[in-house]
């Protein structure tokens, strides 16, 4: 049996980045950028009004108050996307758009809540001090400056600037295509009503959001019957389309393990047991001529989960380019007692809440089996308890691997 760290680091070696691509902006969402980006322009490309109101000279409103306003003759409307390169002159006022070219010569904007809003002639309120209102050029991005890292994971914020800076299209380390195999002669697909024996493939669909969510493309496959020769050739005609394998069930030390039994004739897989709670068979390799990643994950839906997260999700962000491949961690008090084998990492499946003193606080979510769907549906966390401990107690600190769900 080796430790979890050890299977960790098994599978992170086993897998690289995927080479970059070039796409459009909006197929570039969540993935990472593959190169340093250099703004060919300034941001703001020319000094603009950053209020609704009266381009003016600062001495010619000095002097205005509420009690004494400043008259000013208004000789120009400037909307937003004007063209016209104009110059203001002493004594007189433009009235100016949010975000149109501040004129020559004017040195900050008087806001339209500091007048009476005259068109032909305008009474200002309220003095200015030079830059009042205005952005200037380049105030936000220089000619020549790096906007964005290579490493950077590209979110509406990045986006935006790399279109503001001219970019039509970006290199970004692709999504990793992931194929998931559910492999049972017991299963059917959801929205069947199961028969006596029969179980309806949740893992398929819970290994497939999983992939979705560690940022992965990926392929589910339909239902692969116990027969060896049937997954050979599933598998088989799959890796045209993979990055990356997951396949479910038939890894333990049943007469019908039928993905052990196949892939171990090939020789390039590593089957053994990890010193974990849930999730101890696993597999991880390489198949077919381009040398693809495989993980062979248990059946058991909890044990699939908990053996996604502690090494497929990192495998296939590292393969994606990212930088941080884990889940975050918090600290969080045990609001009850419980037990834990020994000699095992356990993860067992908590709910987190806050304490009405702003503790962080963690408890079971329901039974902790392997095939309790439930509990993880509940759960917000994995707690991980050390090999070397054998009971929680109540009010003990626990590590959480937080699982972020934007419903939390």
């Amino acid at each position: 049996m080796i430790s979890v760290d050890d299977h960790l680091q098994r599978c992170l070696a086993g897998v690289r980045p995927l080479e970059p691509i070039e796409l459009g902006l909006l197929e570039a969402q969540d993935c990472v950028l593959a190169e340093d980006v250099v703004s060919p322009l300034d941001l703001p490309g020319f000094d603009n009004s950053a209020m609704d109101g009266y381009a003016v000279r600062v001495d010619d409103v000095a002097a205005a108050s509420d009690d004494s306003p400043v008259t000013l003759p208004v000789v120009a409307d400037i909307p937003a996307g004007s063209i016209d390169h104009l110059r203001l002159a002493d004594g007189q006022a433009m009235r100016i758009m949010t975000g149109a070219p501040v004129p020559a010569g004017a040195e900050a904007v008087v806001p339209v809540e500091a007048s009476d809003g005259g068109v032909r002639a305008v009474e200002l309120r309220a003095g200015a001090s030079s830059g009042q209102h205005v952005r200037r050029v380049g105030t936000d991005v220089r000619t020549g400056d790096v906007v964005l890292r290579a490493g950077v994971s590209l979110g509406p914020a990045q986006l935006a600037l790399l279109a503001a800076v001219g970019r039509a299209r970006v290199r970004v380390h692709a999504r990793p295509r992931v194929v998931v195999l559910s492999t049972g002669s017991e299963l059917v697909e959801p929205g069947t009503t199961p028969g006596f024996g029969q179980v309806v493939d949740s893992n398929g669909v819970m290994l497939t959001a999983a992939a979705i969510d560690a940022g992965a493309r990926p392929y589910r496959v339909g239902l692969v019957r116990d027969e060896p020769g049937t997954f050979l050739q599933t598998l088989t005609d799959q890796l045209v389309r993979a990055d990356v394998v997951v396949t479910t069930g038939g890894v333990s030390a049943g007469a019908y393990d039928t993905v052990k039994e196949v892939l171990r004739g090939l020789g390039t897989v590593w089957f053994g047991k990890v010193a974990m709670q849930p999730g101890m068979p696993q597999g991880f390799g390489t198949v077919g001529p381009d040398e693809t990643p495989i993980f062979t994950l248990p059946g058991n839906p909890v044990s699939a989960y908990v053996s996604f997260e502690m090494f497929v999700r990192p495998a296939i962000r590292k393969m994606a380019g990212h930088r941080s491949l884990f889940r975050r961690s918090e600290t969080a008090v045990a609001l009850e007692s419980w037990s834990a084998p020994r000699g095992k990492l356990q993860l067992a499946r908590v709910e987190l809440g806050t304490s009405d003193d702003g503790r962080r606080v963690a408890r079971l979510a329901g039974g902790q089996g392997s095939y309790v769907l439930g509990g993880l549906a509940r759960a917000g966390a994995l707690a991980v308890v050390p090999e070397d401990v054998t009971r929680v107690e109540e009010g003990d600190e626990v590590q959480c691997l937080v699982l972020d769900r934007r419903a939390r």
